[in-house]
């Protein structure tokens, strides 16, 4: 049985939709993911120290308040600088104000380095998925 892949999740800047972040936590404990959870109100450097102290995998950033495009703001340099330069980076929830296109805003985060940008309503299967096939899992 292959080990268990680590992954880091939490919601981003003031935000503190505790409930979507725990049943994302109990989603992929249940698909034989190690989850390490900052929970909610957290830096990126939260998210950042605990993907170094745990070798993480992969980050999965939440943010529901809107204004996850302000608080990303050089999240990958920050890895990058950290070390952590091929670690996944996913962002998925309402992350930014107002309706907007979501072509242009999953552009504008993969511009921020993001790896899979998920639009409001989508599946925690769906990313899940997209794990399994990124960190090479069968």
């Amino acid at each position: 049985m292959a080990d268990k892949k680590t992954i880091v999740i939490g919601v981003i800047g003031s935000d503190v939709h505790a409930v979507g972040n725990k049943i994302i936590e109990y989603a992929l404990t249940n698909a034989n993911f190690n989850v390490i959870n900052v929970g909610v109100l957290s830096t990126q450097e939260d998210f950042i120290n605990a993907a170094i102290e745990t070798n993480a995998d992969g980050i999965l950033v939440s943010s529901l308040y809107g204004h996850g495009e302000l608080d990303c703001q050089g999240m990958r340099e920050k890895c990058d600088e950290a070390g952590l330069d091929n670690i996944l980076l996913y962002i998925g929830g309402n992350i930014v104000v107002g309706k907007q296109d979501f072509k242009e805003v999953e552009e504008r985060f993969k511009k921020l380095g993001f790896d899979r940008v998920y639009p409001p309503g989508v599946k925690i299967e769906t990313g899940i998925e997209d794990l399994k096939i990124d960190l090479n899992i069968k």
